[in-house]
C-alpha cells in the first residue's frame, strides 16, 4: 500500500512474538487488509538449554512497530500472540531475573517425570489441567529453576509467559489469558483457576502470577508516550501462538490444522474439554471460550532442513523410492515423549540416493503429526474435510506432497502468511466491534487458499515407520536428560 492510499479503518495491531522473531501487522478492521508490517529477530542460546532475554523481545517489538510507520500510531487496539510455555521471571522492578527458559528447553525432563510420579500419575494431571506435563511445560521449568537456581527463583517477584511480558510492558498490568495459561501446568481446566495444590507442590505463590483475563475483556490500555501507540489505546488479553493461529483461521469445531514450523503441531477447536492420559494430546483452552486439543513435535522444518544441509541438497530435492525410515528426533522429541532421543535411520543401502533419504526425513516428521491427529479430533469432524496446512513449510512442494500422500485427505493452504499476528489482530478488532475474534477472521476470509485434491494414502510407508518406531523403542530413549 502506498503512502497516498487510504484503508477503511479503524486499524488494529496484531503481534506475534515467536521463538526467533517478533512480527507486527497493522490490519484494517473493516476489511482485514494488512496495511503495514514489520519484523525483527531474536537471539536464542544453543547448547545445554534454549534461553532468550525477554528485553530483546521488547526491543524487537519496538523495531517491528517502527517499520509499520504512521499506521501503527493510528491503531485503536493491539494484541500480542506469543510462543507458549516459556518461563519469564521478573524482579520487583519488573526486570528479568535471568533469561527466559523457552518452550524447547528440555532440561526439565527429570522434573516433569517427578511431578507426574509424585502427584497422582498421568491420568490425574490430564483430568486436572487438561495435559500431562512434559519438559516443555512452564510448571516443570519452574521446578527446574527452583532446584538448580534457587536464588533466581527466590528473587522472582513475578512469573510470566512470553506474551504476558510484552502485554505488561504495554499496559503496566500483569495479565494473561485462558489460552496461554492453560499450557503452564498450574491452571485447573475444570474450574478455570490457578491450581493451589499444584502451586504448592512446586513452591510457587499464586500472588506472583498474572490475572487471567476472560475472552473479549480488555487487559488494559497503553501507558506512556514512548510507543507509536497513543496513550489509552486498548490492549486485548493476547494469547499463545497456537490459540492465536486458531483465531487467525476463524476455526470452527472439528476442522483440523497441521502447522509446519520449527516445531510441528496438529490441533482443532472442540466444544469438549480434552483430557488425554497418554500425554499425546495437550488439552489447551482456546482463546475465545472453546478448547484446543493439540499435539506437538519438537522436530519439523528445522530437522528436515538440517538433513538437507548435511546432504548438500536443496530442501525440495526429494526422490521417491527406497525402503528408508528416518525418525528425525534431532532435539529429543515431544510426540512421542522422548526428550533424550536422537535421530534414527534404518533401511540404508548402496543404491539409496540422497533425495530418498531427504524424503524419508519428511515422511518421519509428517508421520508423527498425522499419527496424533486422530487423538486430537477424537471422532469430531468430517474425514473428507480439508486439512488446513499452515506455517513456514506449508508452501513447500515437498511438504505439501508428503502431507497429501500420508494423510489421504484434501489439503487447503491458506494464502494468509502471518496467522498468529492475524489472530491477535482479530482479537484486538473484537474489542472494537464486540464480535467473536474467530468470526472477525472468517469475515476477513483468512483461510482462503488453494485446495489440493487428495491422493491415494501411502499405507506402506505409514506401516513401515510405525514398525520401526515400535521395534526401536529402547534405542529411541537415547541418553536420558539429567539434572
Amino acid at each position: 500500500m502506498t503512502a497516498g492510499e487510504q484503508a477503511e479503518g479503524p486499524y488494529v495491531v496484531g503481534i506475534d512474538t515467536s521463538t526467533q522473531s517478533t512480527k507486527a501487522l497493522v490490519v484494517d478492521v473493516a476489511t482485514g487488509r494488512v496495511v503495514a508490517s514489520g519484523q525483527a529477530p531474536h537471539t536464542v542460546t544453543t547448547g545445554a538449554g534454549r534461553e532468550s532475554d525477554p528485553r530483546q523481545w521488547w526491543g524487537a517489538l519496538l523495531s517491528a512497530l517502527e517499520q509499520c510507520g504512521p499506521f501503527a500510531r493510528q491503531a485503536a487496539a493491539v494484541s500480542v500472540g506469543g510462543q507458549q510455555h516459556g518461563l519469564v521471571t521478573l524482579d520487583a522492578a519488573g526486570e528479568p531475573v535471568r533469561p527466559a527458559l523457552l518452550w524447547n528447553d528440555v532440561r526439565s525432563a527429570p522434573q516433569a517425570r517427578e511431578l507426574v510420579e509424585r502427584q497422582g500419575g498421568a491420568a490425574w494431571w490430564a483430568e486436572r489441567t487438561g495435559s500431562v506435563p512434559g519438559s516443555s511445560f512452564t510448571v516443570t521449568k519452574w521446578a527446574w529453576l527452583a532446584e538448580h537456581e534457587p536464588e533466581a527463583a527466590k528473587a522472582a517477584a513475578a512469573v510470566r509467559l512470553p506474551h504476558d511480558y510484552l502485554t505488561e510492558r504495554l499496559t503496566g498490568e500483569g495479565t494473561t489469558d485462558r489460552g496461554d495459561v492453560s499450557g503452564t501446568g498450574w491452571w485447573a481446566a475444570g474450574p478455570e483457576t490457578y491450581d493451589e495444590e499444584i502451586l504448592g507442590l512446586v513452591g510457587l505463590d499464586a500472588a506472583k502470577l498474572p490475572r487471567v483475563v476472560g475472552p473479549g475483556e480488555v487487559a488494559g490500555t497503553v501507558r506512556g508516550d514512548a510507543l507509536p501507540f497513543a496513550r489509552g489505546t486498548l490492549v486485548a488479553a493476547g494469547t499463545g501462538d497456537n490459540a492465536a493461529a486458531a483465531l487467525g483461521l476463524g476455526l470452527r469445531p472439528g476442522t483440523p490444522v497441521l502447522s509446519l514450523g520449527t516445531s510441528g503441531t496438529v490441533y482443532a477447536v472442540s466444544p469438549r474439554r480434552p483430557a488425554d492420559p497418554s500425554g499425546t494430546v495437550a488439552g489447551f483452552a482456546a482463546a475465545h471460550g472453546d478448547w484446543l486439543p493439540l499435539a506437538c513435535t519438537l522436530n519439523c522444518t528445522l530437522a528436515v532442513d538440517r538433513v538437507a544441509a548435511l546432504l548438500g541438497l536443496d530442501r525440495e530435492a526429494v526422490e521417491p523410492g527406497g525402503a528408508l525410515s528416518f525418525l528425525p528426533y534431532l532435539d529429543g522429541e515431544r510426540t512421542p515423549n522422548l526428550p533424550g532421543a536422537s535421530g534414527l535411520l534404518t533401511g540404508l543401502r548402496h543404491d539409496t540416493s540422497g533425495g530418498q533419504l531427504l524424503q524419508a526425513a519428511y515422511d518421519g516428521a509428517v508421520y508423527s503429526l498425522l499419527d496424533a491427529l486422530g487423538l486430537v479430533l477424537d471422532g469430531e469432524g468430517d474425514e473428507n474435510e480439508p486439512l488446513l496446512l499452515i506455517g513456514g513449510g506449508a508452501r513447500g512442494r515437498a511438504w505439501q506432497e508428503t502431507v497429501l500422500r500420508l494423510s489421504g485427505r484434501p489439503v487447503r493452504v491458506p494464502e494468509a502468511k502471518e496467522l498468529v499476528a492475524l489472530g491477535a489482530a482479530a482479537q484486538a478488532a473484537g474489542l472494537l466491534t464486540g464480535e467473536d475474534p474467530a468470526a472477525v477472521a472468517r469475515r476477513w476470509d483468512t483461510a482462503r487458499g488453494p485446495l489440493l485434491d487428495p491422493v491415494a494414502k501411502d499405507h506402506e510407508t505409514l506401516a513401515r515407520i510405525s514398525g520401526v518406531l515400535s521395534d526401536a523403542a529402547p534405542l529411541l530413549e537415547g541418553t536420558p536428560v539429567t539434572d
